[in-house]
């Protein structure tokens, strides 16, 4: 332990997700060994962050406007929505440059263990939003883990009177990997995804 302001620094770094007590500290000492000009510009950085930022008004993806840059596009086929759990997956799924629709970000997923319920997700939002537009498509893009597939299934019964097609992104085996290191559910969603071999 650290004596006052240095100790809270590291506490309140290892807050972060994905950062642990060892990276907290090696954050917070390298801010100590940073030009002050470069701490004050990351410092004012954070402050935009939390006072500029917000959801889009549509989808719910981070924004500076009321609406995103997506939901602006004019270009984009308004026919199909993706719908993911958090903004990261939206930026995933652009690199990809597969996607020309818009999209949905649900803000998370379903996980009772965390108390995460179908009331803290924007799920009313999407039903009125397909009441709304005329989206002839969903694809679900959750993450292929049990919270995901949770989701994924709860739309799925939820959304099946709607008329509208929902589909999932295929998922399976990595390239390169190896079958005894895949869990159930990539090895199952594999098996169930299978395709003849022309």
């Amino acid at each position: 332990m650290y004596e006052g302001i240095v100790q809270d620094l590291i506490d309140e770094l290892s807050r972060l997700p994905g950062i642990g007590p060892k990276g907290a500290q090696r954050i917070a000492f390298h801010l100590l060994h940073t030009e002050l000009a470069d701490v004050q510009r990351l410092a004012e950085v954070l402050s935009q962050v939390r006072e500029q930022v917000r959801f889009c008004t549509v989808c719910f993806n981070v924004s500076s406007e009321d609406l995103c840059k997506i939901c602006r596009d004019e270009r984009r086929d308004r026919s199909k929505v993706c719908v993911v759990e958090e903004p990261k997956d939206v930026i995933a799924i652009e690199r990809t440059r597969e996607f020309n629709g818009l999209y949905h970000v649900l803000g998370g997923s379903l996980n009772p263990i965390d108390g995460v319920r179908v009331e803290d997700l924007r799920v009313q939002e999407l039903v009125i939003r397909l009441r709304d537009e005329s989206i002839d498509e969903l694809i679900l893009a959750m993450d292929p883990n049990l919270e995901g597939e949770a989701t994924a299934t709860y739309l799925v019964r939820l959304l099946a009177s709607t008329g509208i097609t929902i589909t999932r992104l295929a998922s399976g085996l990595p390239v390169g990997g190896d079958l005894e290191y895949a869990d159930e559910v990539t090895l199952g969603r594999a098996f169930h995804g299978r395709r003849k071999v022309e």
